[in-house]
């Protein structure tokens, strides 16, 4: 567990930071919570009177996308994905827990997050325009790096459903398959998570919001926009991986049939090799003439030669 704690200087040009003792200094505070426990979760309720049902959804970090609002302060729950690995199909959820209130800005994860070192550097580097124009704009900060962290994910899987696409041309393989719907599977978790959030941040965009001013809410309508490319995106590569699933399938029908076809003309050649053969070889005195010896070898270069002419002429091979 790790709590870092950001708040203005006395000049209110620059940043201090550190631990849960600057919790207590005059000003807006952002306060992050890496990694929470309850009993500092129960402290810093104390403090700032947060409710204890947001409470008990910090220690419990598998949460719907939502917006609450307390007392004397508002609950923000925001999700977001990235990939563990080289394997886009193997997600991690990041689950970010926000708390606006009058003087301070809580913010509650489980594991680190680059969207909070993204809103960090954005505070360091220039405080006047970030960090001290408010609470909201503090909190348009880590929803806006949050929302964001979601785009190379996306990118990486439209490149993924592009090279799955070329490999089915090149060779249709039964694995390609199999991996257009694991990527599948993971468009359904990307919409099922981040298409609530659309509605979580149109409720910030209202005027009138408590701990929101309207000059925020033009920011967060830029997050807003933001989600709605996602969704976009995620709509667009739900078709994309359709279309290749659907051309695999047509692929590998095609292949099928042209096996089934070069099969049933190595059949069609040798049914009259396999008739002349067993009517020559019968045990009958006439067929033992050296003539009809000759016959039977005539008809046996002939006949899958002419039908090989016929073939051709049918444009069949």
């Amino acid at each position: 567990m790790q709590i870092t704690v950001t708040v203005l200087d006395d000049s209110g040009q620059a940043l201090v930071e550190g631990g849960e003792e600057l919790a207590g200094r005059p000003g807006l505070k952002w306060i992050d919570v890496t990694g929470p426990d309850e009993p500092t979760l129960r402290r810093l309720q104390e403090r700032f009177g947060l409710h204890r049902l947001a409470v008990e959804d910090c220690l419990h970090l598998d949460q719907r996308p939502k917006f609450e609002e307390y007392p004397n302060h508002q609950f923000l729950v925001m999700q977001a994905f990235a990939a563990a690995g080289s394997n886009i199909c193997d997600l991690t959820l990041h689950e970010m827990h926000t708390f606006i209130g009058e003087d301070f800005v809580i913010s509650v994860h489980e594991q680190a997050l680059p969207a909070i070192d993204e809103a960090r550097r954005r505070f360091w580097q220039d405080p006047a325009q970030t960090f001290a124009r408010g609470r909201d704009f503090v909190v348009y900060a880590l929803v806006d790096a949050l929302v964001d962290m979601n785009f190379p994910l996306l990118d990486a899987i439209d490149d993924a459903i592009e090279a799955l696409e070329e490999k089915i041309f090149e060779d249709v393989d039964p694995e390609q398959f199999a991996r257009a719907f694991e990527i599948k599977r993971t468009i359904v978790t990307l919409r099922r998570v981040l298409s609530p959030q659309r509605d979580v941040i149109a409720l910030l965009t209202r005027p009138g919001m408590a701990f929101v001013g309207e000059r925020s809410a033009l920011y967060f309508r830029d997050v807003y926009d933001h989600l709605i490319r996602l969704n976009e995106q995620i709509d667009s590569a739900r078709d994309l991986i359709a279309n290749a699933r659907d051309a695999w399938l047509s692929a590998m029908a095609n292949r099928t049939n042209d096996i089934t076809k070069q099969l049933t003309i190595f059949a069609t050649i040798f049914l009259p090799l396999t008739f002349i053969t067993g009517f020559f070889g019968q045990n009958f005195v006439e067929l033992q003439k050296p003539g009809y010896f000759w016959l039977m070898l005539v008809l046996c270069f002939v006949l899958p030669l002419g039908l090989i002419v016929w073939f051709r002429y049918r444009k069949w091979v």
